[in-house]
């Protein structure tokens, strides 16, 4: 890698993106090539840019930061990527370090930390918000499968069991028992329960 760190810099709020690329404006050593404010974009985008960091809000329209992180991963290798994230939950930080990420940082971090978290990663590290890491450490894993955390997603932007089936290639008799396995495993009252409950553990 040459002296200069080359970023992409993925965020909706416009405000927020342009704060972030003054930020690391401010640094000698790194340059934003790229910036944009969906998911969608990331990956044209790198094959274009061809930068070193993809800095990626984990909330973005389009493709969530963490499927676009994935994609860079398995398209681009040679791309790394840190995700921000104002939702510091464990659960979130799981599904991070499964999407092999690179690193994980809260929005509120101080901005020095910012620019030296660009840098871990760049260098190699894997680079993860302490508090957060020691969190993750000892918060409970998952307990729903792959499959009952899709039917749940799928149920939390309001999809019917029958289009819920549709969509899974499944039958409505078999979403409905993966839902009542669901609530029953996060001890939910009911659906929209279990749906908060993942929801605030990171899980969703």
């Amino acid at each position: 890698m040459g002296s200069m760190i080359k970023v992409l810099v993925a965020e909706d709020m416009h405000i927020v993106r342009g704060a972030l690329v003054a930020l690391l404006g401010l640094e000698a050593d790194i340059e934003v090539v790229a910036e944009c404010a969906s998911g969608d974009e990331i990956l044209p985008l790198a094959q274009s840019a061809r930068p070193d960091i993809a800095l990626i809000d984990i909330d973005l329209p389009g493709k969530d930061g963490l499927t676009a992180a994935a994609e860079l991963h398995e398209q681009l290798p040679g791309v790394r990527t840190l995700i921000l994230t104002s939702l510091g939950s464990p659960g979130t930080l799981r599904r991070a370090l499964a999407a092999k990420v690179n690193g994980f940082l809260r929005k509120d971090a101080p901005a020095d930390r910012l620019a030296n978290a660009v840098r871990g990663v760049a260098a190699g590290r894997r680079v993860v918000d302490g508090d957060l890491a020691l969190a993750a450490w000892d918060s409970e894993e998952c307990p729903l499968t792959t499959r009952e955390i899709e039917v749940l997603r799928l149920a939390s932007v309001g999809s019917d069991p029958t289009e819920i089936a549709a969509e899974l290639f499944l039958s409505a008799g078999t979403v409905r028992n993966y839902l009542t396995t669901i609530v029953s495993k996060l001890s939910a009252r009911n659906r929209v329960d279990a749906v908060r409950i993942a929801r605030e553990s990171g899980w969703l």
